[in-house]
C-alpha cells in the first residue's frame, strides 16, 4: 500500500517536472520568436506587455488542463450542445495563434525576403502575401467543412 502511494507520488513529481520543462521551453521559444513583443510593437501597446505575456501563459495552462482532464467545450461531442459558436470563436483564436507562430518563424528565418529576391517578385509582394493568406484560409475551410 505504501509502496504504491510512493510510486504514484514519484510518477506525479516526474510528470509535473517534465511538464514544467516542456512548458518553459515552449514559452521561451515564443519569447525568442518575438511574437508577443511584435504584437505590442505593432499595436503601440508596449505598456501592456505583461498582460500579453500573462495571457499567453494562461492560455497554455488552460489548454493543457483542458487536454489532460479531457474537459469538453459546450457544443462539443462530449457535452450537450449549448452553441457551436463557442467552438467557432475558439477556432478563430487558435487559427490566429498558429498563424502568428508561422509568420514569426518565417520572419526570423528570413524566408520571405530570400524567396522574394530569388523569385524576382518583389513588385508583387502584396499579391503574394494575400495569395498565401487566402490559400491557407480556403484550405482550412475545405478541411473542416468536408471532413477530411
Amino acid at each position: 500500500m505504501w509502496a504504491e502511494a510512493a510510486r504514484q507520488l514519484l510518477l506525479a513529481a516526474i510528470g509535473l517536472s517534465a511538464g514544467v520543462a516542456v512548458a518553459g521551453g515552449l514559452f521561451s521559444f515564443i519569447v525568442e520568436l518575438g511574437v508577443v513583443a511584435d504584437f505590442a510593437d505593432r499595436t503601440h501597446t508596449g505598456d501592456k506587455i505583461l498582460l500579453y505575456e500573462s495571457s499567453v501563459a494562461l492560455g497554455g495552462i488552460l489548454g493543457n488542463v483542458l487536454y489532460v482532464y479531457q474537459i469538453g467545450f459546450p457544443g462539443g461531442p462530449a457535452q450537450i450542445s449549448l452553441g457551436p459558436w463557442i467552438l467557432g470563436i475558439f477556432g478563430i483564436f487558435a487559427g490566429i495563434f498558429v498563424g502568428c507562430w508561422a509568420m514569426a518563424l518565417a520572419e526570423i528565418l528570413n524566408v520571405f525576403p530570400v524567396f522574394m529576391r530569388r523569385a524576382r517578385i518583389v513588385r508583387y509582394l502584396t499579391a503574394f502575401i494575400l495569395s498565401v493568406a487566402i490559400g491557407k484560409g480556403l484550405g482550412a475551410c475545405l478541411f473542416f467543412f468536408r471532413g477530411w
